[in-house]
């Protein structure tokens, strides 16, 4: 195990490098100049130089990634053109909305699909099957931000239980009531695709001869269920788990916008409005990050929770 921990540690270097690349040149051939945010239409030309060169965009593309780059490997993403403000500092305040929002999603979707998903392999073409599977197709084709906006006009408005928006922090509680909605349009998609991942694999461990001997010896159906089904279905189910979050974190940014949540989907929308180059590069490079961070400890939990996996 510590083999393979240090392997893919190791293959995370080119991926960080290939990411900060990217989300710098994205950003640099967006068209515009954040200068022009600074200046008007009578600013000299030697004073619209003065600022360019303020925000170091007078030099190359390579010359301005080569410094930057350096700078992030010393955890120094630039100070934000407008917030003026340290990157890390602003992802800092902003990243607890988005990190609960994220965690909230994924219970919600377990919370719905595992039981969908063992229901229906257990039950295979009955009513209830039919019914989970209009649950996942539905799942997989609605948008979320088109689902946050249904549950705001048919829930928020005409119950005003859950706010339509904001995030009220006062205690654990009313945060977490202003993230519900949002947590349920932003988890719903990945449930769908949980709840079809669990069902297809407990399916296909069902036919296995192992769980007809389990069985055959007279064990109680939900000891054979838990211990002999899901516990060898649910490698496939972590992978999907492991996907889910990367999804969840994206998805957010647009969860984040419908709802006026103070996220990193509302920093980065900002950011862009603004053409905040460092706020913007800042965002993907650390949230690209958390991304590959889980998958990491995914690859990792594959072999705490599956025996039969050795890395060494």
């Amino acid at each position: 195990m510590t083999t393979y921990l240090l392997r893919r540690i190791l293959t995370i270097i080119p991926v960080a490098v290939i990411v900060s690349f990217a989300a710098f040149m994205l950003v640099q051939l967006a068209p515009g100049d954040p200068s022009a945010f600074f200046i008007g239409e009578d600013t000299p030309p030697e004073e619209v130089e003065r600022i360019r060169a303020e925000l170091g965009v007078d030099r190359t593309v390579i010359v301005q990634y080569t410094a930057w780059a350096q700078r992030a490997v010393t955890g120094d993403l630039g100070e934000s053109f407008f917030q003026r403000r340290p990157v890390t500092e602003a992802f800092a305040d902003a990243f607890p909305v988005t990190a609960l929002l994220t965690l909230m999603s994924l219970v919600i979707a377990l919370i719905l699909a595992v039981p969908i998903g063992i229901f229906s392999a257990l039950k295979p073409g009955s009513i209830g099957d039919r019914i989970s599977t209009v649950f996942v197709f539905i799942g997989v084709s609605m948008p979320n931000f088109w689902l946050g906006m249904l549950l705001v006009i048919l829930v928020a408005i005409p119950f005003a239980y859950f706010p339509a928006q904001g995030f009220n922090d006062a205690t654990i509680f009313t945060g977490m009531q202003s993230l519900f909605l949002p947590a349920v349009a932003n988890g719903y998609a990945q449930a769908a695709i949980i709840a079809r991942m669990t069902r297809s694999g407990m399916l296909e461990v069902l036919r296995s001869d192992f769980v007809q001997t389990a069985r055959a010896k007279g064990l109680r159906s939900r000891v054979v269920l838990m211990k002999h089904i899901f516990s060898n279905a649910f490698n496939p189910i972590l992978t999907v788990i492991g996907v889910a979050v990367a999804s969840l974190i994206s998805g957010s940014v647009v969860i984040e916008v419908v709802f006026n949540l103070p996220g990193i989907g509302d920093l980065t929308v900002n950011s862009i409005a603004r053409r905040d180059y460092p706020m913007i590069q800042g965002v993907l490079l650390l949230s690209a990050a958390a991304i590959i961070v889980v998958n990491l400890v995914v690859d990792i939990l594959y072999g705490v929770l599956d025996p039969r996996i050795r890395y060494d």
